[in-house]
């Protein structure tokens, strides 16, 4: 098994281990164990919505098109009860880093940058050479009101207070507050660093001085909503997909198809113009 599956399965055990081992007076170890698999499960997903398919993907690719109200209100819901993430700086980094990837510039990981040092950049990155993140969008009252350094303190104790309240038990919550933010890590160190070293996972296009590879096994593609097919999006990264086969698996595709269905988020024009050289026939929504 690699090494980044076995951490991700690992930290998933450990967590609803526990669940079990922490769970408040008259809960029983087994409710304890389900509530910390269950709340995992919940940060995973919205936290998958929020970063990967609208942060990544809706603003700083621009390859998707959602409904403002829809995508406000995901980014004041996720920064107050989820895992703080400011939108700005992180739109910023990411552009950053698809300018110079791996390379001096990139702010997420040198080229020479070890697993430790990748891990200490996820919490401390490099700082950005200039200002890319200068959408309209990032002039709304909610973008500026989470992207505020006082709410990004606020978030802590709020995203706390709340699962406090959910389970009225402080070293309960203190566990779980704790332990999906180093899931969360894990996925942070999926994107940084794992595909970004050419000893792990493929690479289905060869591209000079970029070190991004696939990481197409189940879990990290499902833990990053695809972005762990970091070779693809590198290569086309304003195309709406990260994979570039139908029977590649893909779950921020699905996640996406099924907004599509609600209404929700629609194909840029930019998203979806079809690459050449790719096995589909139709971008899948």
């Amino acid at each position: 098994m690699k090494s980044y599956n076995l951490i991700g399965y690992l930290l998933i055990a450990l967590t609803a281990l526990g669940g079990a081992l922490f769970a408040p007076d008259g809960w029983g170890p087994w409710l304890g164990f389900a509530f910390s698999f269950g709340y995992l499960l919940l940060i995973w997903f919205f936290g998958g919505l929020y970063l990967t398919d609208i942060i990544h993907m809706g603003i700083a690719h621009k390859t998707l098109d959602y409904q403002p109200v829809f995508m406000k209100l995901v980014v004041l819901l996720w920064n107050t009860a989820g895992i703080y993430i400011n939108p700005t700086t992180w739109v910023n980094r990411h552009r950053h880093h698809h300018a110079f990837s791996d390379h001096s510039g990139d702010p997420n990981k040198l080229d020479e940058d070890g697993f430790w040092r990748t891990m200490y950049l996820c919490i401390f990155p490099y700082p950005c050479r200039s200002n890319l993140a200068r959408d309209p969008i990032f002039q709304s009252w909610p973008f500026r009101l989470v992207s505020n350094p006082y709410f990004a303190v606020f978030s802590q104790f709020a995203s706390y207070g709340i699962l406090w309240w959910l389970v009225r038990d402080w070293k309960y919550a203190l566990m779980l507050w704790c332990a999906v933010r180093v899931f969360a890590l894990w996925i942070n160190m999926i994107q940084n660093y794992w595909t970004h070293d050419r000893r792990f996972g493929r690479r289905l296009y060869d591209d000079p001085g970029d070190n991004a590879v696939n990481l197409d096994e189940w879990l990290p593609v499902t833990a990053s909503f695809s972005a762990s097919l970091q070779n693809n999006h590198h290569h086309f990264p304003h195309f709406m997909r990260t994979s570039h086969d139908s029977q590649q698996y893909d779950l921020g595709l699905l996640t996406v198809r099924v907004m599509n269905r609600m209404g929700l988020v629609k194909a840029s024009s930019t998203g979806a113009q079809m690459p050449k050289g790719i096995p589909l026939t139709e971008i899948g929504l």
